[in-house]
Protein backbone atom coordinates (compact mmCIF):
# COMPACT_ATOMS: atom_id res chain seq x y z
CA UNK A 1 0.00 0.00 0.00
CA UNK A 2 1.47 3.39 -1.12
CA UNK A 3 2.43 6.34 1.62
CA UNK A 4 -0.61 8.39 0.61
CA UNK A 5 -3.13 5.50 0.65
CA UNK A 6 -1.68 4.58 4.31
CA UNK A 7 -1.82 8.09 5.26
CA UNK A 8 -5.62 8.64 4.60
CA UNK A 9 -7.10 5.74 6.21
CA UNK A 10 -4.79 6.65 9.60
CA UNK A 11 -6.36 10.15 9.04
CA UNK A 12 -9.71 9.07 8.64
CA UNK A 13 -9.90 6.05 10.95
CA UNK A 14 -8.54 9.18 13.94
CA UNK A 15 -11.69 11.29 12.88
CA UNK A 16 -14.18 8.38 12.59
CA UNK A 17 -13.10 7.22 16.01
CA UNK A 18 -13.15 10.64 17.45
CA UNK A 19 -16.69 11.25 15.88
CA UNK A 20 -15.29 14.35 13.62
CA UNK A 21 -18.04 15.21 11.65
CA UNK A 22 -15.35 17.06 9.24
CA UNK A 23 -11.54 17.80 8.48
CA UNK A 24 -9.65 20.92 7.92
CA UNK A 25 -6.26 20.48 6.22
CA UNK A 26 -4.79 24.06 6.29
CA UNK A 27 -1.77 24.64 4.04
CA UNK A 28 0.97 27.35 6.14
CA UNK A 29 4.36 28.66 5.24
CA UNK A 30 6.05 25.68 6.11
CA UNK A 31 3.70 23.12 7.53
CA UNK A 32 0.23 21.73 6.98
CA UNK A 33 -2.28 21.47 10.19
CA UNK A 34 -5.07 19.47 10.31
CA UNK A 35 -8.24 19.79 12.68
CA UNK A 36 -11.49 17.55 13.44
CA UNK A 37 -14.44 19.42 14.28
CA UNK A 38 -15.90 17.89 17.14
CA UNK A 39 -19.76 18.29 18.58
CA UNK A 40 -19.40 21.58 16.61
CA UNK A 41 -15.16 22.57 18.28
CA UNK A 42 -12.44 22.84 16.01
CA UNK A 43 -9.90 20.90 17.87
CA UNK A 44 -5.87 20.89 16.36
CA UNK A 45 -5.16 16.89 15.27
CA UNK A 46 -1.66 17.01 13.84
CA UNK A 47 0.48 18.78 11.47
CA UNK A 48 2.60 17.40 8.33
CA UNK A 49 5.16 19.07 6.06
CA UNK A 50 3.76 20.91 3.14
CA UNK A 51 5.70 18.23 0.79
CA UNK A 52 3.63 15.14 2.09
CA UNK A 53 0.48 17.36 2.19
CA UNK A 54 0.55 18.02 -1.76
CA UNK A 55 1.16 13.86 -2.34
CA UNK A 56 -1.97 13.61 0.33
CA UNK A 57 -3.91 16.01 -1.46
CA UNK A 58 -3.37 14.54 -4.83
CA UNK A 59 -4.34 11.12 -3.54
CA UNK A 60 -7.27 12.58 -2.06
CA UNK A 61 -8.26 14.47 -5.32
CA UNK A 62 -7.53 11.69 -7.65
CA UNK A 63 -9.65 9.50 -5.70
CA UNK A 64 -12.50 11.60 -5.40
CA UNK A 65 -12.61 12.24 -8.87
CA UNK A 66 -11.43 15.98 -9.31
CA UNK A 67 -8.86 17.36 -11.49
CA UNK A 68 -5.33 16.68 -9.85
CA UNK A 69 -4.11 19.44 -12.34
CA UNK A 70 -6.29 22.12 -11.82
CA UNK A 71 -5.37 24.03 -8.52
CA UNK A 72 -6.56 27.30 -9.55
CA UNK A 73 -10.64 26.70 -8.78
CA UNK A 74 -12.30 25.49 -6.15
CA UNK A 75 -13.02 21.83 -6.61
CA UNK A 76 -16.04 19.13 -5.25
CA UNK A 77 -15.44 15.46 -5.02
CA UNK A 78 -16.83 12.95 -3.21
CA UNK A 79 -16.08 8.96 -2.56
CA UNK A 80 -17.12 6.26 -0.21
CA UNK A 81 -15.15 4.33 1.85
CA UNK A 82 -15.06 1.05 4.13
CA UNK A 83 -13.91 1.40 7.55
CA UNK A 84 -13.98 -1.48 10.42
CA UNK A 85 -17.49 -2.52 8.37
CA UNK A 86 -19.07 0.46 8.62
CA UNK A 87 -20.03 2.38 5.09
CA UNK A 88 -19.19 6.48 4.87
CA UNK A 89 -19.09 8.81 2.23
CA UNK A 90 -16.87 11.49 2.08
CA UNK A 91 -17.55 15.04 0.33
CA UNK A 92 -14.16 16.99 -0.31
CA UNK A 93 -14.14 20.36 -1.52
CA UNK A 94 -10.79 22.17 -2.17
CA UNK A 95 -10.09 26.01 -2.03
CA UNK A 96 -7.71 27.77 -4.13
CA UNK A 97 -4.79 29.64 -1.45
CA UNK A 98 -2.07 32.23 -2.90
CA UNK A 99 0.55 29.08 -3.54
CA UNK A 100 -1.60 26.16 -2.22
CA UNK A 101 -4.78 24.73 -1.96
CA UNK A 102 -6.82 23.75 1.17
CA UNK A 103 -8.56 20.36 2.19
CA UNK A 104 -12.32 20.10 3.76
CA UNK A 105 -13.45 16.75 3.98
CA UNK A 106 -17.31 16.02 5.46
CA UNK A 107 -17.80 12.80 6.96
CA UNK A 108 -21.25 11.24 6.66
CA UNK A 109 -21.63 7.78 7.87
CA UNK A 110 -24.31 5.19 5.66
CA UNK A 111 -24.95 2.39 7.56
CA UNK A 112 -27.12 4.15 10.87
CA UNK A 113 -29.98 6.54 10.36
CA UNK A 114 -30.13 8.36 13.71
CA UNK A 115 -33.96 7.93 15.08
CA UNK A 116 -35.41 11.38 14.58
CA UNK A 117 -36.96 10.80 18.57
CA UNK A 118 -32.87 11.23 19.48
CA UNK A 119 -32.81 14.24 17.46
CA UNK A 120 -34.48 17.05 19.59
CA UNK A 121 -34.07 17.74 22.98
CA UNK A 122 -37.52 18.68 23.50
CA UNK A 123 -40.12 16.67 22.69
CA UNK A 124 -43.03 18.53 22.06
CA UNK A 125 -41.30 20.34 19.00
CA UNK A 126 -40.42 17.07 16.95
CA UNK A 127 -44.59 16.70 17.77
CA UNK A 128 -45.12 20.28 15.93
CA UNK A 129 -43.64 19.08 13.07
CA UNK A 130 -45.00 16.15 12.44
CA UNK A 131 -48.29 18.11 12.55
CA UNK A 132 -47.20 20.32 9.85
CA UNK A 133 -46.81 16.77 7.84
CA UNK A 134 -50.48 16.67 7.44
CA UNK A 135 -50.56 19.29 4.93
CA UNK A 136 -51.44 17.85 1.41
CA UNK A 137 -49.08 20.62 -0.65
CA UNK A 138 -47.18 23.94 0.20
CA UNK A 139 -43.69 23.81 1.49
CA UNK A 140 -42.12 23.28 4.77
CA UNK A 141 -37.90 24.39 5.35
CA UNK A 142 -35.33 23.28 7.75
CA UNK A 143 -33.26 26.37 7.67
CA UNK A 144 -29.66 26.67 10.08
CA UNK A 145 -26.07 27.04 9.78
CA UNK A 146 -23.94 25.08 8.01
CA UNK A 147 -23.64 21.69 9.88
CA UNK A 148 -26.54 22.28 12.34
CA UNK A 149 -28.45 18.93 11.17
CA UNK A 150 -30.53 20.29 8.72
CA UNK A 151 -29.94 17.56 6.22
CA UNK A 152 -29.67 14.40 8.71
CA UNK A 153 -33.51 15.77 10.32
CA UNK A 154 -34.60 15.69 6.90
CA UNK A 155 -33.68 12.08 6.26
CA UNK A 156 -34.92 10.69 9.83
CA UNK A 157 -38.38 12.89 9.47
CA UNK A 158 -38.75 11.18 6.33
CA UNK A 159 -37.67 7.48 7.22
CA UNK A 160 -40.15 7.75 10.48
CA UNK A 161 -43.13 9.27 8.27
CA UNK A 162 -42.44 5.84 6.08
CA UNK A 163 -42.36 3.11 9.16
CA UNK A 164 -45.95 5.41 10.07
CA UNK A 165 -47.82 5.62 6.32
CA UNK A 166 -46.90 4.52 3.00
CA UNK A 167 -46.16 7.39 1.66
CA UNK A 168 -44.34 7.57 -2.23
CA UNK A 169 -41.29 10.10 -1.02
CA UNK A 170 -38.91 11.09 -3.93
CA UNK A 171 -35.87 13.36 -3.22
CA UNK A 172 -33.89 15.33 -5.59
CA UNK A 173 -30.28 16.21 -4.43
CA UNK A 174 -26.89 17.35 -5.25
CA UNK A 175 -25.21 15.47 -3.96
CA UNK A 176 -27.29 12.51 -2.23
CA UNK A 177 -25.63 12.36 1.03
CA UNK A 178 -27.67 8.87 2.37
CA UNK A 179 -29.16 6.22 1.16
CA UNK A 180 -32.55 6.16 1.99
CA UNK A 181 -34.83 2.56 2.22
CA UNK A 182 -37.91 3.07 0.29
CA UNK A 183 -37.39 6.58 -1.18
CA UNK A 184 -36.50 7.33 -4.48
CA UNK A 185 -33.60 9.47 -4.55
CA UNK A 186 -32.40 11.54 -7.64
CA UNK A 187 -28.95 12.87 -8.23
CA UNK A 188 -28.88 16.27 -9.82
CA UNK A 189 -26.07 16.99 -12.30
CA UNK A 190 -26.64 20.30 -14.29
CA UNK A 191 -23.15 19.19 -16.47
CA UNK A 192 -25.32 16.23 -17.75
CA UNK A 193 -28.58 18.05 -18.35
CA UNK A 194 -30.40 16.45 -15.12
CA UNK A 195 -31.33 19.95 -13.94
CA UNK A 196 -33.66 20.47 -10.79
CA UNK A 197 -36.39 21.42 -13.24
CA UNK A 198 -35.94 18.03 -15.30
CA UNK A 199 -36.20 15.88 -11.96
CA UNK A 200 -39.24 17.60 -10.66
CA UNK A 201 -40.89 17.17 -14.29
CA UNK A 202 -39.95 13.19 -14.41
CA UNK A 203 -40.54 12.98 -10.58
CA UNK A 204 -44.24 14.32 -10.65
CA UNK A 205 -44.93 11.48 -13.07
CA UNK A 206 -43.86 8.85 -10.23
CA UNK A 207 -47.04 10.92 -8.43
CA UNK A 208 -45.01 11.64 -5.16
CA UNK A 209 -47.03 12.01 -2.08
CA UNK A 210 -43.71 13.96 -0.67
CA UNK A 211 -41.12 15.80 -2.65
CA UNK A 212 -37.77 16.40 -0.93
CA UNK A 213 -35.36 19.56 -2.49
CA UNK A 214 -32.32 18.76 -0.96
CA UNK A 215 -30.76 22.71 -0.41
CA UNK A 216 -32.13 26.15 -1.92
CA UNK A 217 -28.49 27.48 -2.53
CA UNK A 218 -30.02 30.68 -4.73
CA UNK A 219 -32.82 32.38 -6.45
CA UNK A 220 -33.20 29.62 -9.25
CA UNK A 221 -33.32 27.12 -6.23
CA UNK A 222 -35.82 29.01 -4.33
CA UNK A 223 -38.51 29.49 -7.19
CA UNK A 224 -37.97 26.01 -8.23
CA UNK A 225 -38.53 24.64 -4.88
CA UNK A 226 -41.77 26.62 -4.54
CA UNK A 227 -42.99 25.96 -8.37
CA UNK A 228 -42.97 22.59 -7.07
CA UNK A 229 -44.87 23.04 -4.36
CA UNK A 230 -47.43 24.88 -6.24
CA UNK A 231 -47.87 21.67 -8.17
CA UNK A 232 -49.84 20.20 -4.96
CA UNK A 233 -47.39 18.57 -3.46
CA UNK A 234 -46.08 18.29 0.07
CA UNK A 235 -42.32 19.89 -0.79
CA UNK A 236 -39.58 19.52 2.10
CA UNK A 237 -36.46 21.70 1.78
CA UNK A 238 -33.30 23.48 3.60
CA UNK A 239 -31.94 26.99 3.77
CA UNK A 240 -28.86 28.69 5.29
CA UNK A 241 -30.12 31.16 7.72
CA UNK A 242 -28.91 31.27 11.40
CA UNK A 243 -32.39 31.68 12.90
CA UNK A 244 -36.19 31.60 11.48
CA UNK A 245 -36.54 35.25 11.15
CA UNK A 246 -33.22 35.52 9.23
CA UNK A 247 -35.19 32.80 6.87
CA UNK A 248 -37.85 34.93 6.06
CA UNK A 249 -35.29 37.87 4.87
CA UNK A 250 -33.32 35.70 2.76
CA UNK A 251 -36.48 34.08 0.59
CA UNK A 252 -37.59 38.14 0.31
CA UNK A 253 -33.84 38.55 -0.82
CA UNK A 254 -34.08 35.33 -3.18
CA UNK A 255 -36.94 37.39 -4.98
CA UNK A 256 -39.86 35.34 -3.23
CA UNK A 257 -42.63 37.38 -3.51
CA UNK A 258 -44.73 37.58 0.12
CA UNK A 259 -47.80 37.06 -1.02
CA UNK A 260 -46.14 33.36 -2.74
CA UNK A 261 -45.09 33.04 1.17
CA UNK A 262 -48.23 33.78 2.64
CA UNK A 263 -49.82 30.98 0.31
CA UNK A 264 -47.17 28.53 -0.17
CA UNK A 265 -44.87 28.46 3.20
CA UNK A 266 -46.57 25.98 5.77
CA UNK A 267 -43.57 26.47 8.31
CA UNK A 268 -40.07 27.26 9.05
CA UNK A 269 -37.99 25.40 11.56
CA UNK A 270 -34.80 27.14 12.24
CA UNK A 271 -32.49 24.44 13.34
CA UNK A 272 -29.48 24.87 16.29
CA UNK A 273 -27.22 22.28 17.63
CA UNK A 274 -26.28 22.86 21.79
CA UNK A 275 -23.86 20.17 23.58
CA UNK A 276 -25.79 17.87 26.27
CA UNK A 277 -24.69 16.06 29.26
CA UNK A 278 -25.55 11.93 28.95
CA UNK A 279 -24.86 8.93 31.15
CA UNK A 280 -22.97 8.08 28.11
CA UNK A 281 -20.87 11.62 27.54
CA UNK A 282 -21.28 14.49 25.88
CA UNK A 283 -23.53 14.99 23.09
CA UNK A 284 -25.26 17.21 20.86
CA UNK A 285 -29.31 18.17 20.39
CA UNK A 286 -31.36 20.01 18.19
CA UNK A 287 -33.48 22.89 19.68
CA UNK A 288 -35.46 24.75 17.16
CA UNK A 289 -36.89 28.30 16.68
CA UNK A 290 -40.72 27.64 15.13
CA UNK A 291 -42.61 29.52 13.14
CA UNK A 292 -45.99 27.97 11.75
CA UNK A 293 -49.73 29.74 11.36
CA UNK A 294 -50.59 33.07 12.88
CA UNK A 295 -46.66 33.37 13.80
CA UNK A 296 -45.48 32.80 10.47
CA UNK A 297 -47.97 35.56 8.80
CA UNK A 298 -46.95 38.03 11.04
CA UNK A 299 -43.10 37.42 10.21
CA UNK A 300 -43.37 37.61 6.29
CA UNK A 301 -45.67 40.72 6.79
CA UNK A 302 -43.19 42.27 9.45
CA UNK A 303 -39.63 40.12 9.73
CA UNK A 304 -38.48 42.14 12.58
CA UNK A 305 -38.27 40.56 16.16
CA UNK A 306 -40.15 43.01 17.55
CA UNK A 307 -43.34 41.90 15.83
CA UNK A 308 -43.02 38.24 17.44
CA UNK A 309 -43.32 38.73 20.87
CA UNK A 310 -44.78 34.85 21.17
CA UNK A 311 -41.97 33.39 18.94
CA UNK A 312 -39.79 30.94 21.45
CA UNK A 313 -35.87 32.18 20.12
CA UNK A 314 -32.82 30.47 20.58
CA UNK A 315 -31.68 32.18 23.71
CA UNK A 316 -34.99 31.11 25.26
CA UNK A 317 -34.39 27.21 24.42
CA UNK A 318 -31.38 27.35 25.92
CA UNK A 319 -31.88 29.46 29.12
CA UNK A 320 -34.19 25.83 29.55
CA UNK A 321 -32.28 23.61 28.36
CA UNK A 322 -30.16 24.87 31.59
CA UNK A 323 -32.47 25.44 33.65
CA UNK A 324 -33.68 21.57 33.30
CA UNK A 325 -30.13 20.71 33.65
CA UNK A 326 -29.35 19.52 29.96
CA UNK A 327 -26.37 21.65 29.20
CA UNK A 328 -23.88 23.68 31.93
CA UNK A 329 -23.56 27.37 31.95
CA UNK A 330 -21.15 27.52 28.94
CA UNK A 331 -23.20 27.12 26.51
CA UNK A 332 -24.40 30.67 26.79
CA UNK A 333 -20.62 31.72 25.95
CA UNK A 334 -20.66 29.17 23.16
CA UNK A 335 -23.07 30.16 20.91
CA UNK A 336 -24.02 33.38 20.14
CA UNK A 337 -25.58 33.77 16.77
CA UNK A 338 -28.74 35.66 16.76
CA UNK A 339 -29.18 38.18 14.27
CA UNK A 340 -30.62 41.64 14.86
CA UNK A 341 -32.41 43.16 12.28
Amino acid sequence: MNPASVFSTKLLTAAIKRNATDIHLCPEIMNTSIYFRINGQRSFYCSITNNHYDIYLTHFKFNAGMDIGESRKPQNGSLTINLKEENYSLRLSTLPLKEMESLAIRILPQNNLQDIKHLFLFPQQLTTIRSWITHRSGIILFTGPTGSGKTTTLYALLQSLLIDQSFQAITLEDPIEKSLNNILQVQVNEKSGLSYNAGLKAALRHDPDILMVGEIRDRETAKFAFHASYTGHLVLSTLHANNALGTIHRLLEMGIQRIDLIQTLIAVASIQLVPIETPNGKRRAAILELLDTNLLIDAIENPHPSSIGKMITFSHLRKKAFAYGFTNSTIFNEEKTEINY
